[in-house]
């Protein structure tokens, strides 16, 4: 059999940066920052949203803005909103294509 094939294994720490819960556990995943807990090195792996802090998980919606990336989608939803009131539907434009029609029709039968 290969040696060497698994990899290591190290206690690691998983902190949630939105709420601040510590998650104690073993992973293959290591950092440069670490932390003593009961006498054991563990490593420090900070997360930006876990159980603790999912709206799935707690049933409560909370926006949790690490990047601005709720306020970057708020931007864009208004832009799409204000395009909207802008443009004319399919409908509209049809009609509006029929009427100058019509129009053009009904003047060179005047014509004629």
């Amino acid at each position: 059999m290969k040696t060497e094939t698994h990899p290591d294994v190290h206690p690691v720490v998983f902190i949630d940066t939105s709420c601040g819960v510590e998650f104690i556990t073993t992973s293959t995943m290591k950092s440069d920052e670490t932390r003593e807990i009961n006498g054991v090195t563990h490593f420090v792996i900070p997360l930006e949203i876990s159980s603790a802090s999912h709206p799935f998980y707690t049933g409560k919606q909370v926006f949790i803005d690490t990047a601005r990336r709720v306020e970057k989608f708020q931007e864009k939803m208004k832009k799409v909103e204000s395009a909207q009131g802008e443009r004319k539907g399919k409908k509209a434009k049809r009609a509006a294509k029929a009427a100058v029609k019509a129009k053009k029709t009904e003047k060179e039968n005047a014509e004629a």
